[in-house]
């Protein structure tokens, strides 16, 4: 008898594993459709608290949702004009920033020549090339701006999602079997995803501007390009602000020299520290953290399965679904593999 049981417990083991292989493949055959569908998701969850507001205010729906759509809009289209101009100028100077640092490396060279250590400057230009880190930041905006192209279809997407987003928990309580059992659970599952999403937001837009001030008082160039990296990348805890210095800290080395590489450096710490050590905590609250490990892997699997687009949205689809399944009794197990060491303790604090 457990002879059978662990036999056809092994088996719906295979037959899972095998359906989602099978998901997975379809979703990357599928990138191109889904990208856009998932960026009007994110853009619809950040606008819906607006609209919501807007209609406390005796707002007309119709009325709001063009607003906070134009409103995007005239964001959207700046930055894209403001990302766009920087990558073009960024791209020609590139070979120029490269021969700097040649320079710079052949310098260096010859100091350790005198001390007796030999290292060819082909060899640090290879594994420790600035300009590679900048070409790596141009390329994932550029992969951002060509999803942004659909920029039509997102923005009727996204108007649509609006006009939906509020009869959307009654159509799920409705199409579950058991909708007053799974009530509470949609509500909750649905609340923490907007306050999720709207603070992080919030909290990215705040670490952009301050990234912008910090790197235009050093007087670097491409500063707002920076600060619409760090935006970006804020959404990917602790290792997005790693990601976001290199590129600024790479042509702080070359323009402005490495003593102030090393301040600028130490302006992302302490941003980062302030953002996500105290203000994000404040009006985010605890329980909704995953570990470094996993926000790593889903760095890696998202930006795989849907390219650089992916890769920004790792952590809120992650995120996402750790939500759903902290609200759910069959796989609150696996949202606790998720969890960060914080929130493992905390339940036993509550029981003791």
């Amino acid at each position: 008898m457990g002879l059978i049981e662990r036999s056809s417990g092994a088996a719906k083991i295979l037959i899972v594993t095998a359906a989602l292989f099978v998901v997975f493949a379809g979703i990357k055959t599928a990138a191109n459709i889904l990208v856009p569908f998932l960026l009007s998701v994110f853009i619809a969850i950040i606008c819906n608290p607006l609209i919501a507001r807007a209609s406390r205010y005796k707002i007309p729906k119709v009325l709001a949702v063009l607003l906070v759509i134009a409103l995007f809009v005239v964001i959207a289209l700046s930055l894209a004009g403001l990302v766009g101009k920087s990558l073009t100028e960024l791209s020609l100077l590139l070979p120029e920033y490269r021969e700097q640092l040649k320079e710079q490396f052949v310098w260096l060279t010859e100091r350790l020549a005198e001390k007796n250590i030999i290292i060819s400057p082909a060899l640090l230009i290879e594994y420790f090339d600035p300009a590679a880190a900048m070409g790596l930041a141009a390329d994932m905006l550029s992969g951002l701006g060509s999803v942004m192209a659909n920029l039509f279809l997102i923005i009727l997407t996204v108007i649509f999602m609006l006009f939906e987003a509020s009869t959307l928990p009654k159509k799920l309580h409705f199409a579950l079997a058991d909708p007053d059992m799974r009530l509470k659970q949609i509500d909750r599952f649905l609340v923490s995803v907007n306050n999720y999403l709207a603070i992080k937001t919030l909290v990215s837009i705040a670490t952009g501007i301050t990234v912008s001030l910090m790197l235009w008082a050093f007087g670097l160039e491409f500063f707002l390009l920076w600060g619409v990296l760090a935006f970006l990348l804020n959404y990917i805890p602790n290792i997005g602000s790693i990601i976001a210095a290199v590129p600024p800290m790479s042509l702080a080395v070359l323009q402005l020299g490495v003593p102030e590489a090393g301040l600028i450096g130490l302006g992302y710490f302490v941003i980062n520290i302030v953002m996500g050590n105290i203000v994000e905590p404040r009006y985010l609250g605890k329980g909704l953290g995953l570990s470094t490990l996993v926000i790593f892997l889903s760095l890696i699997f998202w930006g795989w399965l849907l390219g650089s687009v992916g890769m920004l949205l790792s952590v809120p689809l992650t995120m996402i679904i750790k939500i759903g399944l902290e609200n759910s009794e069959e796989g609150r197990w696996f949202a606790i593999l998720l969890s960060g060491e914080d929130d493992i303790k905390e339940p036993n604090k509550v029981e003791s």
